[in-house]
């Protein structure tokens, strides 16, 4: 399990990358492994604001449909558009290729409700 010790991570299976003002938020290892080949993500659009821990999104995989939770508060600024053509590059290069969406943050004290690397591999163990 790839688990990248400078992003933060939620319980629902979110990464966060801190960026200044501005938060890069993707789907974990973890999680991809767990849907499977993933088939269709949808999102929202840029200027569309997102509240922590309310559904922005979702994912299909050939086994389910997982809704997406939001790490933290603030407005969308970028959204991952080649996703739309190639969902699978969620499965490939998670934390890569496969980020999501850009929130510009409104509250940085919901970071610190987030997990640290190290929190987020023992609640949900080594493979």
């Amino acid at each position: 399990m790839n688990v990248p010790a400078e992003l933060k991570y939620s319980e629902e299976h979110e990464w966060a990358r801190v960026e200044g003002n501005r938060v890069v938020i993707g789907i974990t290892d973890f999680a991809q492994h767990e849907l499977g080949d993933i088939v269709f993500v949808e999102l929202p659009q840029v200027g569309d604001t997102i509240a922590f821990g309310d559904p922005f999104g979702s994912v299909e995989s050939v086994k389910t449909v997982s809704e997406l939770y939001a790490p933290v508060s603030g407005k969308v600024v970028d959204v991952n558009g080649g996703l739309e053509d190639a969902p699978e590059k969620v499965n490939q290069a998670p934390y890569g290729d496969g980020w999501m969406i850009v929130v510009e943050l409104s509250d940085a004290s919901e970071l610190d409700k987030l997990w640290s690397a190290e929190k987020y591999t023992e609640t949900y163990g080594q493979e």
